[in-house]
């Protein structure tokens, strides 16, 4: 039940080269029609209408991921993003999204797409699958590293694993929200131990808007703050770890093995060595999470790691065209 988010919750960390919207190739096996792709994560939701294989449209509005935003907000979301990419006769909507962990779940979300598109046939699945097809590989574990965290995989012989994803209650290691909770719990140890503000506290002092670190621990339970809010903070982490302060490299190197230690989980149920593919706002735009993500996975024996390099939305004609 994560949102992997692009990390439009790392939207949240600085872009150090992140992903190119390069056009897709056109493919055999695409229906005929406009074909539209949506990437629904916890802080956005990414449309791109192709038509004969190429993107015509692209829009992003915010989440409509129902384990962010109540039912009514979502629809009010789609509603606009289909008014921006246009609904009307389309063949085919292939949605992924975090929090996709049952057929109820995609039913649920395919209701909410079906009204703007009443003639097509309407695929929800979870949005790791888009970024293994993103990366090119038809076999694999894709992991997204953004406002949650997932890995999912499939072999040769189709069978499917997935590790993590139970949301930021139970899980998300290494996520931009795990980031923010733990530059929170860096903050207040250093209070509890009489020490002053170091740069990471006094980054997120200044961003919450707040004087003193005690006073996070009421924010961080506040209604008014929530998942995304945190996961935005991962930005000051990332930041003060690339300035040298040790927790924070610390705290982003861990990630890198928590996230690391998902795939292993994955690769291991199916039997293969790879290909690995890495996502997300954090994963894609973070060089020193990237490095400890290789390392760990190294130690492991897996060496067939890539880093995404286009967006995720545009693995949907790959699935599309293997759909047949």
């Amino acid at each position: 039940m994560t949102n992997s988010d692009n990390l439009p919750a790392t939207d949240s960390v600085p872009s150090t080269g992140g992903a190119h919207a390069a056009p897709p190739v056109m493919q055999a096996g695409l229906p005929a029609g406009a074909v539209i792709g949506l990437d629904i994560g916890g802080t956005k939701t990414r449309g791109v209408r192709f038509e004969n294989g190429q993107p015509v449209a692209d829009e992003s509005v915010g989440s409509s991921n129902v384990q962010n935003v109540s039912r009514e907000e979502a629809a009010l979301r789609l509603a606009e993003l289909f008014g921006r990419i246009g609904g009307g006769t389309v063949a085919q909507v292939y949605a992924g999204a975090g929090g996709i962990d049952t057929e109820e779940d995609a039913a649920a979300l395919a209701a909410l797409i079906a009204p703007h598109v009443p003639e097509a046939k309407i695929t929800v699945v979870h949005d790791s699958r888009l970024l293994l097809a993103a990366g090119g590989a038809s076999t694999g574990v894709a992991v997204i590293a953004g406002t949650g965290s997932a890995a999912w995989g499939k072999n040769a012989e189709g069978e499917e694993a997935r590790a993590g994803g139970w949301g930021y209650l139970l899980g998300d290691e290494g996520s931009g929200y795990w980031l923010g909770r733990e530059a929170v719990r860096h903050s207040l140890r250093r209070m509890n131990q009489g020490l002053e503000p170091d740069e990471l506290t006094t980054a997120l002092l200044r961003s919450c808007n707040v004087e003193d670190p005690n006073k996070l621990i009421a924010l961080f339970h506040s209604p008014e703050t929530g998942r995304r809010f945190w996961a935005q903070q991962a930005r000051f982490v990332v930041e003060a770890a690339d300035a040298g302060h040790e927790a924070s490299r610390a705290l982003v190197e861990q990630a890198g093995r928590d996230l690391a230690g998902l795939t292993a989980q994955a690769l291991t149920k199916l039997g293969i060595k790879g290909p690995v593919i890495l996502g997300g706002g954090l994963g894609m735009n973070v060089p020193l999470l990237q490095e400890s993500f290789r390392r760990s996975l190294a130690a492991e024996g897996v060496t067939d790691v890539r880093v995404l390099e286009q967006d995720p939305v545009f693995g949907v004609l790959q699935l599309v065209a293997e759909q047949g």
